[in-house]
């Protein structure tokens, strides 16, 4: 295929400051890809490439630089994208990745499923963002008005104590039947302190904390998840792990009792694949998660997600975040995220 791809940076802006334990957020540096081919003038493929500063593992001083460098690669290839000379580049991938299966699907409906026809939702968390005890307790609330049943607080910014009254205050008027609720600490606990702050958080029938301790530290987070009557979730322990070898070794060297899968981190679609395989390989449980994408990369995501049969809550609802965002046939009801295939 004789193909060329425009690349175009644009700036977005969060509607209210993204406040995480890394620091806050308000706007977001992504760089669209359009994908075209004289064979069928008019058809375009658009990707995402989204690096979390300070966080992806390729989030680079000459970022654009590799960017272009692989755009052109694909070019020459007649619009192959390879894999295994991306893998240290998971934005880059995974934006051309969906760059050429969206041009390839002819639309946004990217995989048949019974999602991309608009027959089913996908079951989503309501994310709460760090903030002070009112203005989180304000966003708990209207999840709970909204209808979900499931929700997840990023903790470790403000006082812990206070962190355990908002998920006492839940805990008060829902059971864990009612309302799931999961946590978030970014790394945010010691390794020395962190045993007690997991048992103190269970009590509170939680489903599951995410990087309770900076990554890096496997055998402080082997040990943990082997001892902590919460269970574990793997989230940034997991950037930097981009062969199927290293994915593996991570895995049964840990043993969490759940990883969060998010492409643009985590090895695109191809490296998503492989990070399930090996978990359900080694009986660990999964999810996926966009990680503030816009809405291009959000409805790849869930067009992604939907061909798995997974029924737990997944971190889909990321795309309302912008006050500039791209429009997508995307839609949130209640608690689910839905594709609404009769307005494309």
């Amino acid at each position: 295929m004789d193909c060329k791809i425009q690349i175009t940076p644009r700036l977005l802006h969060f509607k209210q400051p993204a406040g995480t334990s890394r620091g806050t957020y308000t706007t977001r540096k992504v760089w669209y890809l359009h994908l075209t081919s004289s064979d069928f003038p008019g058809r375009v493929g658009i990707g995402e490439c989204a690096p979390l500063p300070g966080l992806s593992c390729d989030d680079l001083p000459d970022y654009e630089d590799i960017l272009e460098d692989a755009c052109r690669e694909v070019e020459r290839q007649g619009g192959k994208v390879d894999v295994d000379a991306l893998r240290k580049y998971p934005s880059i991938l995974f934006g051309l990745e969906t760059a050429v299966r969206h041009y390839n699907a002819g639309g946004w409906a990217m995989w048949n499923s019974a999602f991309s026809r608009g027959e089913a939702g996908i079951p989503i968390n309501g994310l709460i963002w760090m903030g002070d005890y009112n203005q989180m307790l304000t966003q708990i609330e209207t999840k709970m008005k909204t209808g979900f049943r499931c929700i997840k607080l990023k903790i470790g910014a403000i006082n812990f104590e206070e962190e355990l009254a908002l998920l006492r205050h839940i805990r008060a008027r829902f059971s864990s039947k009612e309302i799931e609720l999961r946590v978030d600490a970014n790394g945010a606990f010691s390794p020395a302190d962190a045993m007690d702050k997991l048992k103190r958080l269970s009590e509170l029938d939680l489903h599951s904390i995410e990087q309770p301790i900076r990554a890096g530290q496997w055998e402080e987070m082997a040990r943990l998840a082997s001892e902590s009557p919460l269970p574990i979730a793997l989230d940034e322990e997991l950037i930097g792990c981009n062969t199927p070898e290293e994915k593996r070794k991570l895995l049964a060297d840990i043993h969490p009792q759940y990883i969060i899968i998010k492409p643009s981190l985590h090895g695109g679609f191809t490296g998503g694949n492989e990070w399930i395989d090996e978990a359900e390989e080694q009986q660990i449980g999964w999810w996926i998660t966009s990680a503030l994408e816009s809405n291009i990369g959000l409805n790849a995501i869930a067009q992604w997600c939907a061909t798995f049969d997974n029924p737990l809550p997944q971190g889909l609802g990321t795309g309302q975040l912008f006050t500039d965002n791209v429009e997508m046939p995307l839609e949130i009801r209640k608690d689910c995220l839905w594709f609404c295939n009769d307005a494309i």
